[in-house]
């Protein structure tokens, strides 16, 4: 088994050698072998650093953490249906250049570049019992788009951590109304009653541990409405792991 990793460590590199890969945001060469990001578009990344909230990775300060230890005010105040969430980055700059690119630009080979980072950010969540669940787009925009960028990003996870995936476990039974503009309560009118879990799906998660993958997490709306569904159908706890946080003024 040594020599096999040994093997593939110097495949690699003298692959990397004749074929220098590419950043997958700018296409500039990547200096270290293995890399997804050159230096600059790497330094454009702001990751979600401790402190944070528990429950939905928004950024809280130590202040905020001494007085009511790891949850924000509104998490405090209103706890969410799901266990715990966790977010590589803030939605901003490089990070929602990266997200942007693979949700409406057909930039598919975001999808691993995203999952390389959020295993880092969802280490403590990820298991070898997890079941990852992405969100799911209606099929209207399936065929629009070609895919559904959640599952690229929760099928490059499950490679990368050798996880069961079931990409298709949830569906949107109608198709809602773009939510970029809502307030909290219109995202959750819109979602109510907008996700279910197939029926063939209902014993091979009952009892398990899930982690729900998607893109952004702003007010939580929709990953709401998914979590209660995989819950009513007895799964035993659901995280919550996206690529970007969406900070709210």
């Amino acid at each position: 088994m040594d020599w096999l990793c040994r093997s593939k460590w110097l495949g690699r590199n003298v692959l990397d050698w004749l074929i220098p890969p590419n950043c997958v945001s700018c296409g500039e060469e990547v200096a270290s072998g293995g890399g997804f990001l050159c230096g600059r578009c790497f330094a454009g990344l702001r990751f979600v650093h401790s402190p944070f909230c528990d429950a939905c990775a928004l950024p809280i300060t130590q202040e905020e953490m001494a007085e009511r230890g790891m949850l924000c005010a509104d998490c405090e105040r209103s706890p969410p249906p799901w266990h715990r969430a966790r977010a590589a980055f803030l939605y901003e700059g490089q990070a929602r250049s990266l997200v942007m690119g693979l949700k409406y630009g057909s930039r598919t080979e975001h999808a691993a570049a995203l999952a390389h980072f959020m295993a880092r950010a969802g280490g403590d969540l990820i298991g070898p019992d997890v079941v990852l669940v992405p969100v799911p787009v209606h099929r209207g925009r399936l065929w629009q788009r070609g895919y559904n960028q959640a599952a690229l990003m929760a099928m490059a996870l499950a490679r990368r951590e050798g996880l069961a995936c079931y990409p298709d476990a949830l569906q949107r039974r109608f198709r809602t109304a773009s939510l970029a503009g809502l307030s909290r309560k219109g995202r959750r009118r819109q979602m109510a009653g907008a996700v279910t879990l197939r029926p063939r799906y209902w014993s091979l998660l009952r009892g398990r541990r899930v982690v729900l993958v998607d893109d952004i997490l702003t007010t939580g709306a929709t990953a709401e409405v998914c979590v209660k569904a995989l819950l009513e159908h007895g799964c035993l706890s659901v995280d919550i792991l996206v690529a970007a946080r969406v900070t709210l003024a």
